[in-house]
């Protein structure tokens, strides 16, 4: 009997302390819990880094879900209600493909966590769902709504099929543990069909960069009692992030509430393909999963918002995972991703810079010296050597310097501030096969400051590291002119150097932090069809 009221008192204070009412701003002395607009949220600090507090999942929108799935995001409504924030959200809908890629093979510290499931499981990530409109805030432990601390809104990159908050590489707890002064925030948006679905009975396609949008909307009106600047908010992503960023800032152009961009590998300033105007690609998978209705597009579309999203994804990457030996004669399904509506997302953004309709403010634009390493098939019989140095250097050319070179012209012709750098590390911690050299996203953990992660650093990355952090985070203080006063000019501008005022900073070459360049040794790749030096 005593046994028997021990254990009816245990639980009797159990289900009192668990609805008990959520800590008030106030009254909270550990600083954990936030009031917003749209509720309470309580977060957490993990002890390896107990200067920062995380609030790792805060919804921004509501679930796009049912009737919903494919429409604009419909921002959170004002609540009072009470969260505890400490579980990182699923990921957007996603698809592990069963082929082999260095992404899944060497380097999965830049994938979504899929907390056993196999990285090329050939199916739909277990970690990821339709409800995954959600960010996360990290933000240093002491900061109060009158720090006005800088803030990076990061946009995460994955060819915008991929990718989400929860990457072990791109959580930047160890960069604010040592700078303990600026805030950063990282966003899921909808990828692949789900964001980009290009479906017959639809007004609006480019959901996923809407989504960008609301975010970015929550953080301006939110950030201030994390401790933050809405005056100063950089829009930063990477890869597809990268030109996300532009994408919406170009969407947005006479509004685009952000102080600076970083475009980390990407821009948007190369010809978008337009789709295929009937749709087909859309109409493909609704047929083969039960809703074949030809020429009647909206109960087409009704009878796709009753799909699980499990078969749809497992459908599109499956079928695209087999080939086109496999599916000789049918579509490439390789089209579900940001296309030109001219509304949202623009055929040529050269032709709008030139108009005039460019986001008015300063950007600091770069790229890697081997960004197509790791983008080339995988090379399978000899990963020791890895895949054809000329093919990767075209591929490097051809997408990423070309992006970098059109962007600083477009934007120097409108005389806006513009910083580029290129990063050429090579370290061991994060460069398992020597042949990868600087590939895409190697300087992201740089940044973030999770190259920590790995054995064998040394102390020339670690200074190159830091450097990349504080010029970043000095451009996140002041856009337009933190950098000049380190030292770093924007390009177009002289102090009579051997730049010709084609000012670049180069990182982690040989032996050398940093050293000013000119961009004209990577643009002329580009332009003049120079050879280019992917390990200079």
């Amino acid at each position: 009997m005593k046994t028997l009221t021990l254990l009816l008192t245990l639980l009797l204070t159990s289900l009192v302390s668990s609805s008990s009412p959520p800590p008030h701003p106030d009254d909270d002395p550990k600083n954990l819990t936030i009031k917003t607009s749209t509720g309470f949220y309580t977060g957490l600090i993990d002890p390896l880094y107990p200067s920062v507090r995380q609030f790792r999942s805060i919804p921004y929108a509501l679930p796009p879900l049912g009737k919903s799935r494919w429409l604009p995001p419909v921002p959170a409504p004002a609540s009072l209600k009470h969260h505890y924030s400490y579980r990182f959200p699923p990921s957007c809908p996603q698809y592990l493909s069963k082929n082999l890629t260095v992404w899944n093979s060497n380097i999965t510290d830049f994938a979504i966590n899929s907390y056993g499931q196999s990285l090329t499981s050939g199916s739909i990530a277990q970690t990821s769902s339709e409800d995954c409109l959600y960010l996360s805030i990290w933000t240093p432990f002491n900061a109060t709504a009158e720090s006005n601390l800088p803030v990076a809104l990061f946009l995460p990159g994955g060819d915008f099929v991929g990718g989400g908050i929860d990457v072990t590489y791109q959580k930047p707890t160890p960069w604010i543990e040592r700078t303990k002064s600026h805030i950063v925030v990282t966003t899921n948006y909808r990828l692949n069909i789900v964001g980009f679905p290009w479906a017959g009975g639809l007004d609006t396609q480019n959901v996923g960069i809407l989504d960008q949008r609301a975010a970015l909307e929550w953080v301006y009106s939110n950030i201030k009692p994390f401790g933050g600047d809405p005056s100063r908010i950089m829009l930063w992503g990477h890869s597809a992030g990268a030109v996300a960023v532009d994408i919406v800032s170009h969407a947005f152009w006479d509004d685009p509430i952000v102080s600076g961009q970083f475009m980390q590998s990407g821009t948007a300033m190369v010809n978008i393909s337009y789709p295929d105007r009937t749709h087909s690609n859309f109409t493909f998978v609704a047929k083969n999963l039960g809703c074949d209705f030809p020429g009647d597009v909206q109960s087409e579309l009704e009878c796709m918002r009753g799909v699980p999203m499990t078969l749809i994804q497992n459908f599109i990457g499956q079928y695209r995972d087999n080939g086109s030996t496999a599916w000789e004669g049918r579509p490439a399904l390789s089209l579900f991703k940001p296309v030109p509506d001219e509304k949202i997302v623009f055929f040529n953004y050269t032709e709008r810079a030139r108009k005039g309709f460019i986001p008015k403010v300063p950007a600091l634009v770069s790229i890697t010296s081997n960004e197509s390493g790791t983008l080339s098939r995988y090379p399978l019989t000899n990963v020791t050597e890895g895949p054809y140095q000329p093919y990767v250097d075209q591929a490097t050319v051809g997408v990423f310097v070309c992006l970098a070179s059109n962007t600083t012209q477009s934007r120097e012709r409108k005389g806006l501030t513009t910083y580029r750098y290129e990063y050429s590390g090579n370290f061991s911690s994060l460069t398992p096969m020597g042949w990868m050299g600087a590939y895409h996203a190697s300087d992201v953990p740089m940044i973030f400051g999770t190259y920590q992660r790995k054995e064998g650093v040394t102390e020339y990355q670690k200074k190159v590291a830091e450097r990349m952090q504080d010029y970043v985070l000095e451009f996140m203080k002041d856009s337009e002119n933190g950098l000049r006063g380190m030292g770093w000019l924007p390009y177009g501008e002289t102090d009579g150097s051997f730049t010709g005022g084609r000012n670049m900073v180069r990182f982690g070459t040989g032996g050398v932090v940093e050293s000013n360049v000119s961009a004209s040794e990577v643009d002329d790749a580009c332009v003049l069809g120079k050879k280019w030096v992917f390990n200079p």
